[in-house]
């Protein structure tokens, strides 16, 4: 196999195992729906599944970075940075 062929199997591996196939839905009521329309509209966010994806993909990373394990504890630490 050439180092090209190879090459393009790996993007077509990768680009495969990024396929979304698994479908998550959620209902808003109505002030929700209106608070996420006007803020839509007034940063101009036209692809509002990908917005709402990265959203709750942003604060589950950041939730799990928080929670990860540390040599000291919170409580040392919190000492440390005040």
């Amino acid at each position: 196999m050439t180092k090209n062929k190879k090459k393009e199997l790996a993007i077509l591996n990768r680009d495969k195992a990024l396929i979304r196939k698994h479908k998550a839905t959620f209902l808003l009521n109505d002030k929700e729906n209106e608070a996420i329309e006007a803020y839509c509209k007034k940063y101009k966010i036209g692809n509002k599944s990908k917005f709402m994806r990265e959203t709750v993909m942003r604060v589950v990373m950041e939730q799990f970075l928080e929670d990860y394990p540390t040599l000291f504890e919170k409580q040392d630490l919190d000492r440390l940075i005040t």
